[in-house]
This record gives structure tokens, C-alpha cells and sequence, in this order.
């Protein structure tokens, strides 16, 4: 489905692994562009965040109740006329097809880091309920954007204030007048 030319509104996926920076990014430019932000993670069903918790990779099958709930999320908002910024891994290029289905241009930021940068990063972030040891199941499934995705890749080493300004600039998009 293609939403170019047509009044749809747009989502923007900041994808990428855990600790790359995304729900940070996904703040600053729902602030910079006076969106909606919404979190992933609030959309995993208890059973995910369970076998998370316990160091479990989720499975495809745990994945898709997940993901279809956050394609709901962007219809909701789309059917307001609400434009959105989410975090989410979206990890496959099956994952990022499912959310693509949904009735808004979503265009992806993928976040990419140098494993041990991220891994450093995961170890000292706190209140989050997945482990550093996933981050190695979670780079085995990243499947990064292809040349044919609506989406640009930036490196989380910059600050995010830059990583704002360059996917705005790349993806060429800005705040509502």
C-alpha cells in the first residue's frame, strides 16, 4: 500500500536494538515535530515482558500480537488525523511489513551502534525489564533497512540532538506550521 501523493498521516518507527538509543531519539522528535510519542514496550503483552524479564527471546509468535497491536496504535491516530512517533525494534523486514500495512505513511529511523558501545549502554541503564544478554538474539534477528524501505539509518554514537537533525534532514520532514 503506498501513502505517497495521498493525505495520509505519517508514523515515524525509531527501530533498532535495545540501547541504542530509541526512546530518547523518538522524544526529541515528537517534541521537534509537536507529535504524539508512543513507547513499544507499553504495547507487549504481560507474557513477553515475563519471558523477557527471565532472559527468553521472543519468538515470531510472541512477537505478532505485539506488533499488530502497535499498527492498531497507528491507525488510531491516523484515523484522528494524528501523526505519531514510536519506538520499536522492528528487527525483521517481516516485522517492518507488518506495520507498513497500516493505514499511515510509516517511514523507520534505524538506530545502529557498535555492539559493545550498546552493550556498555545496557548495562548501565536501569528500570528496564530487559536484560543485556538478549542484545545477543536480538542482533541475530536485525535484518537492517533495505534500499527499497521508506526510512534512513543514522549511528546512536551521535548525540541524539543530531541524530534529530539529521533523520529531519534526510527524511526530509518538520515541525507542523
Amino acid at each position: 500500500m503506498s501513502h505517497a501523493g495521498s493525505s495520509a498521516r505519517t508514523a515515524i518507527v525509531v527501530m533498532g536494538v535495545s540501547g541504542v538509543g530509541k526512546s530518547t531519539v523518538a522524544a526529541l522528535l515528537a517534541e521537534e515535530l509537536g507529535w504524539t510519542m508512543a513507547e513499544a514496550d507499553q504495547f507487549h503483552p504481560e507474557s513477553n515482558i515475563r519471558k523477557m524479564t527471565a532472559g527468553t527471546p521472543l519468538t515470531d509468535a510472541d512477537r505478532l500480537p505485539w506488533l499488530n497491536a502497535i499498527r492498531d496504535r497507528i491507525d488510531e491516530h491516523a484515523g484522528t488525523g494524528q501523526d505519531l512517533v514510536l519506538t520499536c525494534s522492528a528487527l525483521k523486514r517481516s516485522y517492518r511489513d507488518l506495520l507498513r500495512r497500516a493505514r499511515a505513511r510509516v517511514r523507520f529511523v534505524h538506530l545502529t551502534g557498535d555492539t559493545e558501545t550498546v552493550s556498555e549502554r545496557l548495562l548501565h541503564r536501569t528500570g528496564h525489564f530487559m536484560p543485556p544478554e538478549l542484545l545477543r538474539s536480538q542482533l541475530a534477528d536485525l535484518e537492517p533497512l533495505g534500499p527499497d524501505e521508506d526510512g534512513t539509518t543514522v549511528d546512536s554514537t551521535a548525540t541524539p540532538e543530531r541524530i534529530v537533525r539529521t533523520t529531519l534532514a534526510t527524511l526530509a520532514i518538520g515541525p507542523q506550521a
